[in-house]
């Protein structure tokens, strides 16, 4: 059972967030705020698995809150909830540490998918906005972060360059160890490597590395 954090100013929106994150599909939604503000305290309450952030809150926003939550030793992954017209909000969010994106509107499969994707170590990227979002990464970091080092590609084994494919497919440490027949503590290891090796920041900078060195295929 996946333990989710809804955080959204609209009572609408988290009823219907309710409806789709219910224990029959495997999740348990472990608390609620109305306001980016009370994220701390409520992650400190219920311990979730996946805090599920809409990007535009009155108060507190989502940029804000999910900064403050990063900071936070052991804090969990952040899944942002945002429109295809938030592109400052995108930036801000990827700026604090958010683990993927998903459109409010989606079909309620694809958002059960992203935030088990996100709440199992994760990226996700919603296919509607994939291109956009690579390319406000991309302006919104350093280029050391964002853009790792090309040259480590070489020094990559065949195991290694698999795993960062299937990173920049979204997938999970536990899918990428189901899809290759190893331990996940194998897989942590490979990303270790993949990680040193090409100077990426994080899981997102290895997101955007696969996607420009055409280790994962476009849509």
């Amino acid at each position: 059972m996946i333990r989710v954090l809804l955080v959204d100013d609209q009572e609408l929106v988290r009823t219907g967030l309710r409806g789709i994150l219910r224990e029959p599909f495997g999740f348990e939604v472990a608390g609620e705020c109305a306001d980016g503000g009370e994220v701390p305290a409520a992650v400190a309450a219920v311990a979730p698995d996946v805090v599920l952030m809409d990007a535009r809150m009155p108060f507190v926003d989502g940029v804000q809150a999910t900064r403050e939550l990063r900071r936070r030793e052991g804090s969990p992954p952040v899944l942002a909830l945002t429109t295809f017209d938030d592109e400052e909000i995108l930036a801000g969010m990827l700026r604090a540490g958010a683990a993927g994106f998903v459109l409010k509107g989606v079909p309620a499969e694809d958002l059960q998918r992203a935030v088990r994707v996100v709440a199992g170590g994760g990226s996700w990227l919603d296919p509607a906005v994939t291109g956009r979002v690579l390319a406000i990464y991309r302006s919104a970091m350093p280029p050391a972060a964002s853009a790792g080092d090309a040259a480590g590609l070489d020094t990559l084994t065949g195991r290694e360059r698999e795993v960062l494919a299937l990173i920049g497919r979204g997938k999970t440490n536990g899918e990428i160890a189901a899809e290759l027949f190893v331990s996940e503590g194998t897989v942590k290891t490979h990303i270790n490597h993949v990680f040193t090796k090409l100077r990426l920041r994080d899981r997102a900078a290895a997101v955007v590395f696969a996607f420009d060195h055409d280790l994962v295929t476009r849509d």
